[in-house]
């Protein structure tokens, strides 16, 4: 089973498109409401528009094995990151940005520990 996409809210469509093509990802859905971007894996997340309030709790993770460079890229880009890159005693390591309507992202890196970490445990029914 794989994960098909996510769909974040967003108070203001193009300032939100806007941002995540800066950040590098290819959009293949535009209209007034709704957007669609594809990662380089081919799986893919969406943007929907809204109108209501809305707290997100979820936090969204993109994976980069040349994170160093990507956040490089993007603070050269105007893009503004709550944290540096931390070194997570998770062995993970993520910086965290927000997006224009408040969406919590971290850009990681996890390598082998992101399906095998040392505490990895097989659950089945």
């Amino acid at each position: 089973m794989n994960l098909n996409q996510i769909t974040l809210p967003v108070t203001d469509i193009e300032k939100a498109n806007q941002f995540y093509l800066a950040m590098g990802f290819a959009q293949i859905v535009k209209t007034d409401h709704y957007s669609r971007f594809e990662c380089a894996n081919k799986a893919t997340f969406s943007l929907l528009l809204t109108d209501k309030q809305f707290i997100n709790g979820a936090v969204i993770y993109f994976e980069s094995d040349n994170l160093n460079q990507w956040i490089e890229s993007l603070k050269a880009k105007g893009i503004e990151f709550d944290t540096e890159i931390i070194e997570q005693c998770y062995l993970w390591r993520e910086a965290k940005l927000i997006d224009p309507s408040g969406n919590q992202i971290k850009l990681y890196w996890a390598g082998e520990n992101r399906l095998n970490p040392p505490w990895r445990v097989e659950i089945t029914d």
